[in-house]
């Protein structure tokens, strides 16, 4: 499966959002989820096959230095034609970051999936949601589908108000944003920010999502000293600070199975 870039939007600074449409995107089905990804596949600089690939059968026919970086990506949209991504940019590094802020409408992205997990879920009595950048898709996908006028507490963090984005919900939206920008401890301020919280009544139903160990110190928060119940919460470390995409990739699992044992 493929798009065809149709346009480029840089949202903020560090932020790209590319919609992607066309004839090979006829197969995409949009699963019940607000945290749908896909899997995009870019190829190396002067890879030897051409834009439109399958990328099982390049594994099988190249050598691993043409291979193209595989990374997952929340949806931002689907309207049943076009495919909305969000991409953060961070300079020059990164398989995925590079490829958006290179982006020109006429460009192809090859992808696959969709999969899914995560969606409010309507019987909760308020939500919860915290992340950063990375988290933002998804998180402001998900405040479109909270049900009216239920509470809902948004918690995220970024670089500075340049790179805050306007956010959505019929429901009762409780959003502060959280500068790293002259923040004494800028890696503790999601976690500083929920301990403060005074939380609404009720059963809550929570997604934590972003850098690794902010994530697992939230998470271990959430859990041990809040009391939410693990099948309220939707936790995912989607990056480690000082950590390149290829070295993070190779020891989330064995990160996330010593998360899971926290608590």
């Amino acid at each position: 499966m493929h798009g065809q870039v149709e346009s480029v939007t840089w949202v903020t600074p560090a932020m790209v959002r590319v919609v992607l449409g066309g004839d090979g995107l006829a197969g995409f089905a949009m699963p019940d989820s607000t945290d749908a990804y896909v899997n995009i596949a870019i190829p190396p600089d002067d890879a030897p096959y051409g834009p439109v690939f399958e990328p099982a059968e390049v594994r099988a026919s190249y050598d691993a230095q043409w291979w193209p970086a595989r990374r997952r990506y929340t949806v931002r949209a689907w309207d049943g034609a076009r495919l909305t991504l969000d991409f953060v940019v961070h300079g020059d590094t990164g398989a995925a970051g590079r490829w958006a802020s290179r982006a020109a409408v006429g460009d192809v992205l090859v992808l696959e999936g969709p999969g899914a997990g995560y969606r409010p879920d309507p019987a909760a009595d308020w939500h919860l949601m915290v992340g950063d950048e990375s988290a933002l898709p998804a998180i402001a996908a998900s405040l479109e589908a909270v049900p009216v006028g239920r509470p809902v507490v948004v918690r995220l963090v970024c670089d500075d108000a340049a790179h805050e984005v306007p956010l959505a919900t019929p429901g009762d939206l409780d959003l502060r944003w959280l500068h790293r920008a002259g923040a004494d401890d800028p890696a503790t301020l999601l976690l500083r920010s929920l301990e403060e919280l005074d939380a609404p009544v009720g059963r809550v139903h929570a997604f934590v999502h972003g850098e690794a160990e902010e994530i697992r110190g939230i998470r271990r928060h959430l859990l041990a000293e809040r009391g939410l119940a693990r099948a309220d919460m939707s936790c995912s470390p989607y990056w480690r600070r000082t950590m390149t995409d290829e070295a993070w990739r190779s020891v989330k699992a064995d990160f996330v199975a010593a998360m899971e044992a926290d608590v």
